[in-house]
């Protein structure tokens, strides 16, 4: 099945792009201008149960997300891509790289969930489950994540339009499934070039915890922090993200 998608671009570097639990594509829209649309071609793709993909049917998981990217690669006639992955996106990217190996050229994890569980403790993970029916909750969870240094109304902002666009079903299975789901086993010692992006202010996959995961278990990865982001660094600093990736990939 291939899901909805945004294609922006048309260089010789290609990525599929996999947005996180928090909203659809457009998280990535405040990038866009930034992009060099002769170096990438960028395929934005919406999870089942988000945006244009809202009245997708699951299972919303892991596993469904890596097998869309495929198809949407194998519709757009790619046969090597890179994969870029924001939060939950990059614990997607994961699983796409482990299920096509050969075909996934380099990974970019922005503030990415690693394979394994997370290491939620059960207030956590509480507030989680309820913010599939409470916004407030979500507000909550944008807020704490890039710890509090923005502005209140932003964060509003963000949990709303992602009441919007995900279906509540779809964005309570997300999070069951990129917390609790464990296949770090596969995922050790994926051999591709790998980026991973950290938020020197993102309290919700802190640069400790990246550290401990995907630089210690990828042979190939590197890090670059960003001291003054927190958990979604294409809405705060857009502009530097894109350039960091455009270099990365092109």
């Amino acid at each position: 099945m291939v899901t909805g998608y945004h294609l922006h671009g048309h260089g010789p570097a290609r990525a599929i792009v996999l947005s996180g639990w928090i909203g659809d594509w457009r998280v990535f829209e405040p990038m866009l201008g930034a992009i060099d649309e002769q170096r990438l071609s960028l395929a934005f793709m919406d999870n089942r149960g988000y945006g244009v993909a809202r009245d997708s049917d699951g299972p919303y998981d892991m596993a469904t997300i890596a097998a869309d990217a495929r198809a949407l690669a194998d519709r757009l006639g790619w046969e090597r891509f890179s994969v870029i992955g924001h939060s939950m996106g990059g614990k997607a990217a994961l699983r796409l790289a482990i299920d096509i190996s050969d075909r996934v050229e380099r990974i970019v994890g922005i503030t990415p969930v690693w394979a394994g569980a997370a290491p939620l403790d059960p207030d956590l993970v509480a507030i989680c489950r309820g913010a599939a029916e409470d916004v407030s909750l979500r507000e909550l969870l944008v807020r704490v994540t890039t710890g509090e240094a923005l502005s209140p109304r932003w964060s509003q902002r963000i949990a709303e339009a992602s009441a919007q666009v995900c279906r509540k079903d779809a964005y309570a299975a997300y999070f069951e499934a990129w917390a609790f789901n464990d296949f770090a086993n596969e995922a050790r010692g994926l051999p591709h070039p790998t980026l991973v992006i950290a938020g020197g202010s993102d309290n919700g996959v802190p640069e400790a915890g990246i550290e401990a995961t995907w630089l210690a278990e990828l042979p190939k990865a590197t890090l670059h922090r960003l001291p003054h982001a927190g958990h979604y660094p294409m809405q705060e600093c857009p502009p530097l993200l894109a350039r960091i990736i455009e270099d990365f990939l092109a």
